[in-house]
């Protein structure tokens, strides 16, 4: 922890005092909060960033798209518009932010939209000719004029929860009591070989109610990079010269998996929205080098550099032990749901 945030410590008490209230004034009904008669999952955290929640709600479309409609819900961080946008064939990283775009051009029989206000977005969704089955609410953990029927909560295995404090001083946007919302929470970015023993560790730590369960992810990154037309074995360009870019929370994984000794690197902030001077600086970097990047930055980038040039990564959520005890609690949530509506 550095000094200024040592400093801004007693805005931190106050920052929780704050919180604190107004979750008070939810639980006892003095706010109000919106339940709707559709299975509706939230996916959050506790924590500014870096959680892993897009690979998460991709996990989720994986599980649920053969069987139902889905619809995904962001705020849209970023977004150059404003207001409800459902997802069509006009829309591009911009107009939707760069997560949102990802779910849109990756997974083509599900619904995309945005929109701050999520109980609007849940409506303009729920009024369409095309209503979804069920609805993924991203980044809603503190969402709370929505009343989601499933809470996910994801805290890092590098940055618990249980060891943060409340902004500025550290990275809590509520109290570490607000985990006792969560129906599940999820330890994500995991080591792939976390021991059993270790897990109990963090169990220990997190100290969730008897109701609530517990599970452990990895990131797995894919053996293949992609661009608009083609791939390549990341075994055969380990040791190419190559530029690596990343404008994502915690990119030193990305870096780390494939980077060889002669390699460039550029870092920007998470969810950078890249200028014409970026763009003219990441190409005399490259020079005829291929790029590589995230697959949230590939987003933001396509079409602004040859596409002969640029790759992307991708990643998936991968659960250690007992991903299958989570697949049956999502579909038995939702199956429940759906009978009871």
């Amino acid at each position: 922890m550095n000094l200024l945030r040592k400093i801004l410590f007693p805005f931190a008490i106050l920052y929780g005092v704050i919180t604190a209230i107004r979750n008070f004034l939810f639980d006892k009904g003095m706010l109000k909060s919106y339940s709707f008669d559709i299975p509706v999952i939230a996916v959050g955290n506790l924590s500014v960033g870096g959680t892993g929640k897009t690979p998460q709600i991709e996990y989720l479309i994986r599980l649920l798209s053969p069987n139902y409609k889905i619809a995904t819900l962001s705020r849209g961080y970023k977004r150059l518009s404003d207001g409800f946008v459902l997802a069509d064939s006009s829309s591009n990283a911009a107009i939707l932010g760069d997560e949102p775009f990802q779910f849109f051009s990756k997974f083509k029989n599900i619904q995309v939209a945005v929109d701050v206000d999520r109980k609007n977005g849940i409506e303009q969704l729920l009024s369409s000719t095309n209503k979804p089955d069920i609805i993924l609410l991203d980044d809603a953990f503190q969402h709370r004029r929505v009343k989601a029927g499933f809470l996910i909560l994801l805290t890092s295995f590098g940055d618990l929860y249980a060891d943060d404090f409340m902004l500025p001083t550290g990275n809590l946007r509520e109290s570490r009591s607000g985990a006792e919302r969560a129906n599940i929470v999820i330890v994500t970015k995991c080591p792939a070989g976390l021991s059993v023993e270790e897990q109990n560790k963090i169990r220990i730590k997190l100290k969730l109610n008897s109701n609530q369960e517990l599970y452990f992810s990895c990131i797995e990154y894919d053996d293949s990079i992609y661009s608009d037309h083609t791939s390549m074995r990341v075994s055969e360009i380990k040791n190419v010269d190559k530029l690596l870019l990343a404008g994502i929370a915690k990119p030193q994984p990305f870096f780390a998996y494939l980077q060889s000794e002669m390699d460039e690197k550029l870092i920007y902030p998470d969810h950078h929205h890249f200028s014409e001077n970026d763009i003219k600086n990441i190409k005399n970097k490259a020079q005829n080098k291929i790029i590589i990047t995230t697959e949230k930055d590939f987003v933001r980038l396509k079409g602004k550099i040859a596409k002969e040039q640029l790759f992307y990564l991708p990643i998936q959520s991968k659960f250690i032990l007992t991903g299958d005890n989570f697949d049956k609690n999502i579909i038995n949530y939702v199956g429940t749901s759906t009978r009871n509506r």
